[in-house]
């Protein structure tokens, strides 16, 4: 299913606050086929996930006549 493909998190489990919180998601890295995001917690600013977003792209090859 297509609107399944892509989650984003509004609440994970933090260890450091030891409950379930709201996070913040930060764009952590570009990479060249996609990008790296991290999930952070809003009371103790801890990482405490990640996702991956990737892109598809067309890949030309040029020739020469």
């Amino acid at each position: 299913m297509k609107e399944f493909e892509q989650f984003r998190a509004s609440l994970l489990f933090c260890p450091r606050c030891k409950e379930a919180v709201p996070v913040r998601e930060r764009l952590l890295l570009i990479l060249p086929d996609g990008k790296l995001f991290d999930y952070m917690c809003t009371y103790c600013a801890n990482s405490i996930g990640s996702r991956k977003e990737t892109e598809t792209r067309e890949v030309k090859i040029l020739t020469s006549p």
